[in-house]
């Protein structure tokens, strides 16, 4: 239950939070619009935002009526009669709920938190339902009586439009997730794995075998994943197999708990395996596979591969890094600090992060070279992965004006997230695309995604310039002690309305290959790259 004093409890011993002080008199007038009772008499409506003692009461008055399955007067309380009459109907006769106790909290302005505890009954099997919710008390618009601000989630806080609660015999049976070498991958050791987890189960569950069970869930809109929120009678687990190595995910899971919104891939570039895949946000959100998000510098990478493709520079030739770059009246510089030099190579200032360098190279490219570079050699942008969940494979579109430069240092339209920055590592760290995979690709209907691949003079040229700037260049200070075969880039995206830009990093060690982001995390070694370094020094 949130912080704060529990001021009612309702639906067992009931205290009341405030008086009525006095309100007014209301007669209650079926169904109309808002839900609302119209007041005795017009002078008397309040207006202005609920005070807090107004919210207390429809608090109260909506919890009551609530606890007593009175879905007719609940649903009266609130600022949408119709579709909380609706959702209250089903919440009793769909999700089997009993019986309800709500304890609440003292309001805060006109938000009241409050705790759940329900009964889910289906058939012989009973259950315990507890969770935590929050609504908010407005000014019905018509009568200026205090209403409850209906949405789903005062609910149930993971309900949104479209979803209905149900409960039953659930359709696909429970699966019991493990690792490529076998072992257990628990929700509890491993939460980043939740949200796979429930997809998982709704792609793979009826063929991984196992006996259904008796369950409470959520039914999303538009086929997404069912959730299930309690179960009542357990069923027998199947199996489903992934490419997931649990000392990988252990510390995936770990380098990103103590930093806020951030989000880690790791896989192996010899065959596209995901080792690991760990978001730690507070939206829930799978942004490790799902974000879309300007990568920064990381998209050199491509970048630089263009230009060496197109012989417009390679490692060792110039590629000079001047204070300043105009493109189409837009000035682009570079981070504080990073001191100019006209005398660079494209090592040199792929090495230090240099965006002006590679700004001086738009003038001679099409609008589209970037894009098809993207994804005829790198297998990006063009929505036809088949991992094993969804997931978002990029986007890198043919953008003129200022566009086209921006593009090239990863700002402007183009959009990745830790799966496909990790993906572009690996192609860049053995010259082939391998589009990556959650699950053995006999589980996968449909082919895999294929692309060219790298020329073997470019991708020893990538590699030659992630080394350096692992070894020597921006990426060095957070792989510090970490030798051998190595390569990386930074990369920081500034975003509107943000304080702070989003902190990237990528790197390769051997036959791994990690990405990670941090949203509002600065320059990419600060935040990102301890993550991926965490990762790396796992040796998974």
């Amino acid at each position: 239950m949130r912080n704060g004093a529990k001021a009612a409890l309702v639906g067992g011993v009931f205290l009341g939070m405030v008086a009525a002080a006095g309100y007014g008199v209301y007669d209650l007038v079926g169904d109309v619009g808002e839900g609302d009772r119209v007041p005795a008499a017009e002078a008397e409506r309040p207006a202005g935002p609920p005070t807090r003692a107004e919210a207390a009461k429809a608090a109260e008055e909506f919890f009551a009526a609530w606890a007593r399955r009175d879905v007719a007067g609940a649903a009266q309380l609130t600022d949408d009669a119709v579709s909380a009459r609706t959702a209250l109907t089903d919440y009793f006769e769909t999700a089997r709920v009993s019986h309800v106790r709500v304890t609440a909290e003292e309001p805060v302005g006109r938000t009241v938190g409050y705790a759940v505890e329900a009964t889910v009954a289906v058939g012989e099997h009973r259950g315990t339902w507890k969770y935590d919710g929050e609504l908010e008390v407005v000014r019905g618009e018509t009568t200026g009586r205090a209403l409850v601000d209906w949405s789903p989630q005062v609910l149930h806080p993971d309900l949104q439009a479209g979803d209905t609660l149900e409960a039953g015999e659930a359709e696909v049976p429970p699966i019991r997730l493990v690792d490529r070498a076998g072992q257990e991958l628990k929700r509890s050791e491993h939460p980043s794995l939740g949200p796979l987890l429930d997809t998982l189960r709704d792609r793979y569950g009826k063929q991984a075998g196992g006996e259904p069970g008796v369950e409470l869930w959520i039914d999303p809109e538009g086929g997404e994943p069912r959730q299930t929120l309690l179960t009542l009678a357990k069923g027998e687990p199947g199996t489903v197999r992934t490419t997931l190595s649990a000392a990988a995910q252990r510390a995936a899971e770990q380098a990103v708990a103590g930093r806020a919104e951030a989000s880690v891939v790791a896989l192996r570039p010899s065959t596209g395996e995901i080792l690991a895949v760990a978001d730690h946000r507070k939206d829930g959100f799978d942004a490790s596979v799902l974000g879309q998000l300007a990568p920064g510098s990381t998209m050199k990478i491509v970048s630089a591969s263009l230009l060496i493709d197109k012989g417009l520079t390679a490692a060792e030739r110039p590629a000079p890094c001047p204070p300043s770059a105009v493109w189409q009246n837009q000035t682009f510089g570079n981070l504080p600090g990073l001191a100019p030099n006209e005398n660079a190579t494209l090592a040199d200032s792929f090495a230090r992060s240099c965006n002006t360098a590679f700004v001086k190279f738009a003038d001679e490219l099409k609008d589209d070279d970037l894009t098809r570079q993207a994804q005829e050699v790198f297998g990006l942008a063009r929505d036809d992965w088949r991992v094993g969940v969804p997931t978002f494979d990029g986007k890198v579109p043919a953008s003129g004006g200022p566009d086209t430069a921006a593009a090239l240092i990863g700002q402007g339209q183009v959009q990745l997230n830790p799966l496909t920055l990790a993906s572009i590592t690996a192609t860049a760290r053995t010259g082939a695309f391998r589009q990556p995979v959650l699950v053995p690709r006999e589980m996968i209907d449909g082919p895999l995604a294929r692309a060219r691949g790298l020329a073997p003079g470019t991708a020893a040229q990538l590699r030659a310039m992630m080394h350096r700037t692992a070894t020597s260049g921006s990426a060095a200070g957070a792989l510090a002690g970490l030798g051998g075969d190595i390569g990386a880039k930074t990369g920081s995206a500034e975003v509107d309305g943000q304080t702070a830009a989003n902190s990237w990093f990528t790197a390769y060690r051997g036959d791994l290959a990690v990405a990670a982001v941090a949203e509002q995390g600065g320059r990419g070694g600060e935040n990102a790259g301890p993550i991926v370094a965490a990762v790396l020094r796992s040796g998974a």
